[in-house]
C-alpha cells in the first residue's frame, strides 16, 4: 500500500492533471523526491534551491500540519494521506 498524494489544481499541470497520486515514500522529504522522479520539474515548484518548502505551501499528513511535526522529516505510513496546499492571500 502507498501514501496518496492530493494534488492541488494549480499543480495538476505538472502531473499530468492527476489530482491524486500514490508513491511509496518513508518521509516527505523522500515524497518530495518520488514526486520529482516521477513528475520531473514539480520538485522546484514544491522547493527552493536548498531544498526546503517553499513558504506558500503547506503540507499536511492526515490533515495534521507538518510544521508542527517534523517538518520534512515527517515520517509517513502506508494508506496516510498528504495533502499539498497551497497558501491563500488577499483581500
Amino acid at each position: 500500500m502507498a501514501v496518496q498524494v492530493l494534488i492541488p489544481t494549480p499543480l495538476q499541470k505538472f502531473t499530468a492533471n492527476e489530482a491524486c497520486v500514490a508513491l511509496e515514500a518513508g518521509d516527505v522529504n523522500a515524497l518530495i523526491e518520488g514526486l520529482e522522479g516521477r513528475f520531473p520539474g514539480l520538485k522546484a515548484r514544491l522547493c527552493d534551491d536548498t531544498g526546503k518548502l517553499r513558504r506558500f505551501l503547506n503540507i499536511y499528513v492526515n490533515s495534521e500540519d507538518i510544521r508542527f511535526l517534523d517538518n520534512q522529516t515527517t515520517a509517513l505510513r502506508d494508506g496516510d494521506e498528504v495533502s499539498i496546499v497551497p497558501a491563500v492571500a488577499g483581500g
